[in-house]
């Protein structure tokens, strides 16, 4: 396999690794339908470069429809942009319904909370492939102990740093938290002109391996549902670390305060930046940047050197929506889209890395470029709390609104910690 057309994917997968939305309904009531034939609709996620998506999908779907006579599946590829509305409208409509979909792993919780997707737990335990999924993948598509779909790929960020850089300086890749932020702030004080790592305020996803890496979290399960653990004295160790790389002396506050994910990655890849903190997914972003050829990828350094800090497993799963009136078929249909075979394909085609270990671990040694995210997913990853609840902490920023109140002054780590906590538990407590 080539890497080119692997890597075909651009950051605004990101976007659909990260957020999350859990649309409210109305009917959420299953068909009660197991039919053996007919028409079996997809809907999956529309990429910037979607050709080479098609093609593995349509190879899924010529081996199913050969094993399943009288039977056709019609795939739309959706917007990730609209899909909330669209979802939204499928679980209100199960006449106009699709059977399977693709569907953001940290929306799980609140599809499940409106009744949308069907509880595939029996048939996830008796297939075969399934053990060799791996833990964080697993919890992705499970609530309350059930599973709700299968886990199509897997997205997971690492330390990017500049080599041309590095060896000028005489410096080697950090192993402890401690040398990430000394080696940031000699970068920046041997050249000026350059972040020693691009940090963002708006970068969730990047600022919480610095909480688990400090044996943080983000909440903790209570009594069915969660509560807050971000203002516990863990967590604040963590935010401290991660906010302390603001300043003149690495990242300017006034311009590293609101930057997210893409941006940091767009600061690196366009030579602004020694490191970045980026995922297997920013790497054709930074392959068409400045820095084209004088960059490594190693994992995230944790606090103890030579450890790895926890990682957030992003990714996309396939589910089967409870209104179908094909369950069989359906869930069939959503393991062939999810099995071994589909996902080194789509890794091949896209990019994407694959849930299963043993896939993962050989399509690594086919691509050193991928080892260090491997190694990152191996040290063991973390999720966010599966409640419904994630949506609304994400989407009212929440988190960025805390690291962006200690950056700028506004207030300390622990006033900061304490109205974040109030927030989340609101937001738990309204989830039920």
């Amino acid at each position: 396999m080539k890497l080119a057309p692997r890597l075909a994917l651009l950051l605004a997968a990101a976007v659909v690794t990260a957020t999350a939305c859990a649309p409210q309904t109305s009917d959420d009531s299953s068909s009660g339908k197991d039919e053996k034939s007919g028409t079996l609709r997809v809907w999956l996620f529309q990429e910037v470069n979607n050709k080479p998506k098609e093609k593995v999908v349509d190879a899924v779907l010529a081996g199913f429809e050969k094993a399943h006579e009288d039977t056709e599946v019609t795939v739309e590829y959706i917007p990730v942009e609209t899909r909330a509305q669209r979802i939204k409208a499928a679980f209100n409509d199960p006449a106009s319904a699709p059977d399977v979909i693709e569907y953001g792993n940290t929306d799980t919780a609140g599809y499940v909370k409106d009744g949308g997707l069907l509880d595939v737990t029996e048939e996830f335990a008796a297939w075969d492939e399934a053990k060799d999924t791996d833990a964080t993948a697993r919890q992705s598509v499970t609530v309350d102990g059930k599973v709700y779909g299968a886990p199509y790929f897997v997205g997971v960020r690492a330390l990017y740093y500049r080599t041309d850089v590095f060896d000028e300086l005489g410096l080697k890749p950090p192993k402890s938290m401690d040398e990430l932020a000394a080696t940031a702030k000699r970068i920046r004080a041997e050249k000026p002109d350059l972040y020693g790592i691009a940090v963002g305020g708006a970068y969730t996803y990047g600022a919480m391996p610095f909480i688990w890496a400090n044996g943080g979290e983000l909440a903790t399960s209570k009594g069915g549902s969660y509560a807050s653990a971000i203002d516990s004295a863990a967590a604040r160790e963590g935010i401290e670390a991660y906010t302390s790389l603001f300043g003149d002396d690495n990242c300017p506050a006034a311009k590293c305060a609101g930057m997210g994910g893409n941006d940091t990655v767009t600061a690196f890849a366009s030579g602004k930046a020694a490191m970045a903190i980026g995922g297997d997914f920013s790497h054709q972003a930074v392959e068409a940047g400045e820095v084209k050829g004088a960059y490594a990828v190693v994992p995230l350094p944790g606090v103890e050197p030579g450890s790895i800090a926890p990682a957030f497993a992003g990714g996309n799963n396939i589910g089967v929506l409870r209104s179908t009136s094909h369950r069989t078929l359906a869930v069939d249909l959503m393991k062939r889209l999810a099995s071994k075979e589909a996902q080194d394909d789509l890794f091949g085609a896209m990019g994407f890395l694959p849930t299963f270990t043993d896939v993962r671990q050989r399509v690594a040694a086919e691509e050193p470029f991928v080892k260090p995210f491997v190694d990152t997913l191996a040290a063991g990853t973390k999720f966010v709390p599966a409640s419904a609840a994630w949506a609304t902490i994400d989407s009212s920023q929440v988190l960025p609104t805390m690291f962006q109140e200690v950056v700028s002054g506004k207030k300390d780590v622990g006033a900061a910690a304490g109205d974040a906590a109030k927030k989340m538990d609101d937001a738990f407590g309204s989830a039920g």
